[in-house]
């Protein structure tokens, strides 16, 4: 049998369409190694064709034994934790003083895009995301120079574009700078100087805006993703300490020159109970609404929430809900949270893994704070509740997180196990 008629029935027995691919390089490279073997022993080529392909067995069996163990899997449990999720995530638009009708016919398109968005990544090939890499990184750039240069609103003091319906924001950059990042630390030319150049640039801009809560969660992303990655530990501590300096430097700064109200929130986050009527009303209200929710609500109750079906959600969802669905929420959340941690055990590729690992620190940096500025451990920022939190910013943020990830563990099993010659 020669080399072309045993890699057709092999590719026979396996269904996907990747894993044939993949499957037939291995293969070819195999059989080329083992033909050049036999020919340096002075066995004619087509001889020597004949038994390296003989060493490779049955083509029908071998041809199912990879069909077996090469194959894209859906992650059941990611993808049922997640709709759980989007379905909690309708309950606000009936917990609060909305005009329901016409936030949930929003909710249910943005929600409907967001799955969308998932599904088409589950089904793409990640692989493909490192060729781009420079693309994602400058469109990230764009949208950053356009929201500090270009024709913006401004929306709770920041600045926004709006392209008919939608409305972008600093936090549609981070997707971009989130894929880039993942294929530059896995690069084996990424250069101490170059990777320090590359954080410091969208920092800046993100400060510019600035949105200190979206500055916040591209920092963690970043640092999280370089403590991980192949870069020298000690080349990893010195960027880190020479980027956290000047940005404790800018903190201090802004301290000094803030303006009183700016210093009032801060202080107030402190004390709520000293400024009780400006800037420590909202924690004072939070912590009220909290204390009166217990187990199971005030569902008839339409109380005045700030902000209720985005930034604080979580309170209108407790209060309306009571804590034992708060509660559940919270479960379900960090299951998906944790659920994205095992997949880190399971991916071999190291492209895969740190898609994997940022995407877990932007989903928990987010997550985690929410909860915890109305729990009253943090300050109040704009910082979303994923798939919980109204807007299509958000929720898109989020899908592509998600549908990242599911795409790395579809594809957990089409690996290379040699080195191959193309």
């Amino acid at each position: 049998m020669d080399q072309n008629r045993f890699l057709d029935e092999v590719k026979s027995q396996i269904k996907s369409v990747e894993a044939k691919k993949l499957i037939t390089r291995e293969l070819d490279y195999h059989i080329r190694t083992e033909k050049k073997r036999w020919v340096e022993k002075g066995i004619p080529e087509a001889e020597a064709e004949e038994k390296a392909v003989k060493q490779m067995g049955s083509p029908l069996k071998l041809g199912q034994h990879f069909n077996k163990i090469h194959r894209p899997q859906i992650d059941w449990w990611l993808t049922i934790l997640l709709v759980i999720t989007l379905g909690f995530g309708f309950l606000p638009m009936f917990s609060s003083n909305l005009d329901t009708g016409h936030f949930a016919l929003y909710k249910v398109i943005i929600t409907l895009i967001g799955i969308s968005i998932t599904l088409w990544l589950m089904l793409f090939d990640y692989t493909k995301l490192k060729k781009y890499k420079w693309l994602l990184y400058n469109f990230g750039l764009f949208i950053l120079f356009m929201l500090l240069f270009g024709p913006t609103d401004f929306t709770n003091g920041l600045p926004t574009i709006r392209v008919g319906p939608l409305t972008i924001e600093g936090t549609m950059a981070l997707p971009f700078f989130y894929i880039s990042w993942a294929a530059f630390f896995r690069s084996e030319k990424a250069s101490f100087w170059k990777l320090g150049i590359l954080f410091v640039v969208p920092l800046y801009l993100f400060l510019l805006i600035p949105s200190l809560s979206t500055t916040f969660i591209y920092i963690m992303m970043v640092f999280i993703m370089i403590w991980w990655s192949t870069l020298h530990r000690m080349k990893t501590i010195i960027i880190v300490l020479l980027t956290t300096l000047p940005i404790s430097i800018y903190l201090f700064l802004g301290w000094i020159y803030a303006r009183e109200y700016q210093k009032e929130r801060l202080l107030a986050f402190l004390n709520p109970e000293e400024y009780a009527y400006t800037g420590g009303y909202l924690y004072l209200r939070i912590e009220e609404l909290l204390s009166g929710a217990g187990w199971f609500g005030h569902f008839t109750n339409k109380e005045f929430i700030p902000s209720a079906h985005t930034d604080f959600v979580f309170v209108s969802f407790t209060y309306q809900y009571g804590w034992l669905f708060a509660i559940v929420l919270v479960a379900i959340l960090s299951m998906l949270m944790f659920r994205m941690l095992l997949v880190i055990r399971k991916v071999k590729d190291p492209f895969g893994k740190m898609l994997v690992l940022g995407g877990i620190t932007l989903f928990t940096v987010q997550f985690v704070y929410n909860i915890g500025m109305i729990l009253g451990f943090l300050p109040l920022t704009d910082i979303s509740l994923p798939f919980i939190s109204y807007g299509l910013m958000p929720t898109l943020l989020n899908s592509i997180i998600i549908g990242t990830v599911l795409s790395v563990y579809r594809r957990k099993d089409l690996i290379i196990t040699t080195k191959l010659q193309c």
